[in-house]
């Protein structure tokens, strides 16, 4: 018995340490563009959202059912497979942060805890119908749906905006921002800190401390969505660089329209219990805005290099997960060589992204270059109506003395 509560609470206090990689690896989704447009001072915009994310938790627990009720067989897990599935979380999401990519932290839990499963239980205790239906369906419908109403959206803002004033617009759609950014953020805590809750609930049903089938507890939901937040505040600089500048350039009037738009997939899915990422639906809506505005454009090698993460994502979180629980499988020592192994492995993460730190300060200052498929847009785009003259003498090539006759020669 003392046994088995050491090994749950150390599954509680890892899934925690989830919650808070998944907080600042998504901080991005609710405030990369608000940051990116200016409409918010970086810590401030963070701020809000870690205070918002923790709000949104409480408000459902749709998500954390189909978490820790629909996805696996409660029967024959054991918390030895939650913790591996964390493990197999929390290393993804830390690797695609260092990169900066905006993955998928719910499809690296999702992907963990399969992994997990099937190395313990085979694959007759995943719940296909579930992962389908709820996770693998949302994750390509997600970012097609906001992408599609945040570009539409889009250019029905500049459309009615053609005859406003354009610095008053410029302000007007910046107070949008910072509603809309909140709204996000309220969305993002109702799904995502639901997942850890999940997560928690499932571990304290297999370690049979809750009868099977129960909620979260009030005490599960409480610590998730504060750890949820702190790691919010302290803010994915990295990933936030990339969704405000490396995706495309976003004005106002964009940033407003994307993240509505996100905002609202993420609350319906949230109601419906969709095990939806957040990532995928704002990224989906950021590429959709930048599309919306006329002459703008995606960095398409960026948009490719996110899109083969996302799909890396649940085999690569599958499969640590899976060789954790096979280490786990070995008895107390094996846990602990798997619990060693994930605090090396993140001390050995944070230490190579002191190399060039990203934080506040900094977020905005480059960009990414674009790519080759954006160059070739932007080369048959329509330019400007009324080019400025450093614009023209820019693309005038510059005439030889030969080929230009001097004021003497004439």
């Amino acid at each position: 018995m003392e046994s088995f509560s050491l090994i749950l609470a150390i599954v509680v206090v890892t899934a925690l340490a989830f919650d808070f990689t998944n907080g600042f690896h998504d901080t991005a989704n609710a405030m990369a563009t608000t940051i990116s447009t200016g409409a918010m001072r970086p810590k401030v915009a963070v701020a809000m959202s870690a205070v918002l994310n923790l709000v949104g938790a409480f408000l459902s627990v749709e998500v954390a059912n189909t978490i820790s009720k629909g996805l696996v067989d409660e029967a024959g897990i054991r918390p030895e497979v939650i913790f591996a599935a964390l493990v197999g979380a929390i290393l993804w999401n830390l690797l695609t942060w260092l990169v900066g990519l905006p993955s998928s932290s719910s499809h690296a839990l999702m992907g963990g805890l399969i992994g997990a499963t099937v190395a313990s239980a085979g694959f007759g205790a995943v719940h296909g119908d579930v992962l389908v239906t709820k996770v693998l369906i949302p994750a390509i419908a997600a970012p097609l749906v906001a992408g599609i109403a945040a570009m539409l959206a889009t250019r029905l803002t500049y459309t009615l905006g053609k005859k406003a004033d354009g610095e008053a617009s410029k302000k007007g759609y910046r107070a949008g921002q910072i509603a809309s950014a909140g709204l996000v953020s309220l969305a993002h805590g109702t799904n995502d800190a639901q997942k850890t809750m999940g997560i928690i609930t499932l571990a304290l049903v297999a370690g049979g401390t809750l009868a099977p089938d129960s909620d979260p507890p009030m005490w599960v939901i409480l610590s998730a969505g504060v750890a949820i937040a702190l790691g919010t505040y302290l803010g994915g600089w990295r990933i936030i660089r990339t969704m405000g500048k490396g995706l495309t350039d976003l004005q106002p009037q964009q940033g407003f329209a994307a993240q509505t738009s996100a905002a609202t997939v993420i609350l319906a899915s949230s109601h419906l219990g969709f095990s939806l990422s957040t990532t995928h639906s704002v990224s989906g809506a950021v590429m959709g805005a930048g599309l919306g505005r006329k002459g703008g454009v995606v960095r398409w090698s960026t948009a490719t290099r996110m899109f083969v993460a996302w799909g890396l994502t649940l085999p690569a979180a599958a499969l640590v997960g899976a060789l954790a629980e096979y280490v786990t499988g070995f008895g107390a020592w094996g846990t602990g060589l798997v619990a060693v192994f994930l605090v090396v492995s993140s001390a050995a993460i944070w230490k190579i992204s002191r190399r060039e730190v990203v934080d506040h300060t900094n977020v905005n200052d480059t960009e990414e270059p674009a790519g080759v498929v954006t160059q070739a847009m932007a080369a048959v785009t329509v330019p400007p109506a009324h080019p400025v003259a450093e614009d023209i003498t820019a693309t005038v090539p510059p005439q030889t003395s030969e080929s230009t006759p001097s004021k003497a020669s004439v």
